[in-house]
């Protein structure tokens, strides 16, 4: 039996998605990730997507090496990835045609995000968590958006929080370069529900900010997963923090 006749309705509709991201902005170029984030990808290929492989009995992250960094990279970009393509296939109706732009648009990047990780990890990358956005009301643009400003701000807390954890240069400098583009996309966010508060650093003061000094949040991933457990159903252990 051929491979796309195993394939389900939702892995076509993923699979496409993913195919329009790499062909609309490649992770690779807009990244600048260079031969060696080339290098990385390609020996981290594999037939298994992330979201293709269930984890059923929970996800373990261990910190004792840049493994554990990365999968944890990975988890908050799978659950970036499932709320951005959530509200692209169905936005509320009260959007302008600039935030559904921005949703269509940025659901992209987070898939980017999510495949360079599972890529990146393969046999070592933790299954696809199960998500639960039951608290988000899909249907209501300033729900949504609030959502959205929560998940950027969370994650890029979590970016900068985990980047001490990280040994290796290469694996460093990728992820200063996504924390940056979720950084633009929270700024962006922030301005649609109040016009002129994208670099309001006071406001994020609970994810340790520091805006005398021009810091912004940065938070352990033991804090960030306790924040972000509100929205994944999978047990997420962690172990060597």
């Amino acid at each position: 039996m051929k491979n796309n006749e195993l394939e389900t309705k939702s892995e076509l509709q993923e699979k496409s998605l993913f195919d329009k991201a790499v062909g609309r902005r490649s992770f690779l170029q807009y990244a600048g990730a260079g031969a060696a984030g080339i290098a990385l990808v390609a020996a981290g290929c594999s037939k298994d997507r992330g979201y293709d492989n269930p984890t059923m009995n929970g996800a373990t992250l261990d910190f004792k090496t840049d493994i554990g960094v990365l999968n944890y990279a990975y988890a908050l970009e799978q659950l970036e990835a499932a709320f951005y393509i959530k509200v692209a296939s169905a936005p509320p109706a009260a959007f302008t045609a600039a935030q559904k732009a921005y949703f269509q648009d940025v659901q992209f990047h987070e898939i980017a995000h999510r495949e360079f990780f599972k890529k990146a990890l393969s046999t070592a990358a933790i299954g696809s968590l199960e998500v639960d956005f039951s608290s988000i009301d899909f249907t209501s643009a300033s729900g949504v958006l609030a959502a959205a400003q929560s998940f950027e701000d969370l994650g890029v807390s979590a970016y900068n929080g985990a980047g001490v954890r990280i040994t290796t240069t290469d694996y460093l400098v990728l992820a200063g370069k996504i924390v940056s583009v979720e950084a633009r996309h929270a700024a962006w966010v922030r301005d649609q529900i109040s016009n002129g508060s994208f670099a309001d650093l006071n406001s994020l003061t609970a994810l340790g900010a520091n805006n005398s000094a021009g810091l912004d949040g940065a938070l352990t991933p033991d804090k960030v997963l306790a924040i972000a457990g509100k929205y994944v159903k999978t047990k997420i252990n962690v172990i060597n923090l």
